[in-house]
């Protein structure tokens, strides 16, 4: 992390223009991240105090106090962003990083945000779910102009309600969100709060998506459906960090939404209430448990648990595509193709070529396939017992009994005790007799039926 000053010079000209002489002299520097890792909680030193979220594989805003006032500097540029490890992708967002820094705050806070704009183009800031002033709400040409490139404008409102929020531009917003342009708002409660609980863990992370051609860097911005770069803050399986817990310790997970679909997130091993949205902590009498709960666009989703179970637990999303890399969706099924003879054929005129998806994509796991430089694999990731065939929106949650509190460390793999995993059937083939009928199935002209394939001897 390190600091920038943008204002020296001809540029203290250019922002001079669209910040008042006040605001100017009080102007603090913009922070700026490089790590892709998992930042430490911010622990307030100013200002209220609050119990600090982890943001996955991102990092919270620093602030100055300035007259009871809390300032936070946010500068929107382009930024290179490691999705995983020798994959990099263009992309556009805030102080090095997209999606940019998680900013917290206290119900009652009063906020001044300075934003400078280091885009080719024009941009805004709309705090998303957020009560405050209609000049405020950063919608180009709606609320405000624009913010030109060059220029810095600000921001300022009370923090009225405690909640999960995002923020992301409401400028060229296809164009700019696309690219990676977004961050977290926490507020958190400035007391006991009857529908917010105390937790040991407070998690929370945007799900955004891409679409990155193979070989390529730079997103392609007009893309609807068809992303193939599945990410939990622009991180993909196996780089997105996992969720560590002590057994005991309840767990909250804030999650947001601002891909272009909806994204159901299950978590293995535990239950969970939805305790919050952005519209605001959820009262007990409306929750029930869950395993999954679907987030939409635009939405955030707040669950708790109690980490209670000891292991490494998948936390995923449940869309089968979206665990996966990069991918080809007019790759045509082959499951059942006879490859016999062709191979060899083939190989004469392209000698790379080899059998892929004959008995379905499971291999894809194990093999290593040359793919073009700055190319994410569609299946990666290895366990303690082999491939995970996983990519995307993937990672894990572990308890552990020994986890110190507050440490966020890795603990490594999960040791199952003895007698708590699956084995392999070393005794004789299981006889499964026919239970007898009444009737037989199938019989009456035109009946539907069901079938094995047939035969063949390539078949395994």
């Amino acid at each position: 992390m390190n600091r920038r000053n943008f204002f020296s010079g001809a540029a203290t000209a250019v922002a001079a223009a669209s910040v008042s002489r006040v605001a100017l002299a009080a102007l603090p520097e913009p922070v700026i991240q490089t790590s892709a890792d998992t930042a430490p909680p911010l622990q307030p030193t100013t200002g209220r105090p609050y119990n600090p979220v982890v943001t996955l594989n991102g990092w919270t805003a620093p602030w100055r106090m300035n007259a009871g006032v809390k300032e936070f500097h946010l500068v929107a540029e382009p930024v290179v962003r490691e999705v995983a490890p020798g994959f990099l992708v263009n992309m556009w967002g805030y102080n090095g990083q997209s999606p940019g820094p998680t900013i917290e705050v206290v119900e009652g806070d009063r906020v001044r945000i300075f934003v400078t704009n280091r885009l080719p183009e024009h941009t805004t800031i709309h705090w998303h779910g957020q009560r405050l002033p209609n000049g405020m709400d950063g919608v180009g040409g709606l609320n405000q102009p624009a913010i030109p490139s060059g220029k810095t404008f600000v921001y300022e409102f009370e923090a009225r309600r405690p909640g999960t929020f995002m923020y992301h531009p409401h400028a060229d917003e296809m164009v700019q969100m696309a690219m990676g342009m977004m961050g977290l708002w926490i507020t958190h409660p400035k007391a006991s709060h009857p529908h917010i609980a105390k937790v040991q863990r407070d998690y929370a992370f945007l799900l955004n998506a891409f679409d990155v051609e193979p070989g390529s860097k730079t997103p392609k911005v007009n893309t609807m459906l068809d992303h193939n770069i599945w990410c939990w803050n622009s991180r993909v399986f196996p780089a997105i960090s996992p969720l560590v817990a002590r057994q005991g310790e309840r767990v909250r997970i804030r999650v947001g939404n601002l891909t272009m679909t909806n994204h159901p997130i299950h978590i293995h091993g535990h239950e969970f209430e939805v305790t919050g949205t952005d519209g605001g902590p959820v009262p007990k009498s409306a929750r029930w448990p869950e395993v999954t709960t679907d987030v939409a666009v635009g939405q955030m989703r707040q669950i708790e648990l109690m980490a209670d179970e000891p292991g490494d637990w998948a936390l995923h999303c449940h869309k089968s595509h979206h665990t996966m890399g990069a991918m080809g969706h007019a790759v045509p099924t082959m499951i059942g193709v006879d490859h016999r003879g062709l191979v060899g054929k083939i190989q004469k005129i392209v000698p790379d070529y080899m059998v892929m998806g004959e008995r379905g994509m499971a291999d894809m796991g194990a093999m290593e396939m040359p793919l073009p430089d700055n190319t994410f694999p569609m299946m990666t990731g290895t366990g303690p017992y082999g491939p995970l065939e996983m990519g995307g929106m993937f990672t894990t949650f572990k308890v552990r009994a020994n986890q110190p509190a507050g440490d966020y460390r890795d603990p490594g793999d999960y040791a199952q005790p003895a007698g708590t995993q699956a084995y392999e059937w070393q005794g004789a083939p299981a006889h499964t007799p026919r239970p007898a009928r009444a009737d037989t199935p199938g019989t009456v002209p035109g009946a539907a039926t069901a079938r094995k394939p047939a035969a063949s001897s390539h078949q395994h």
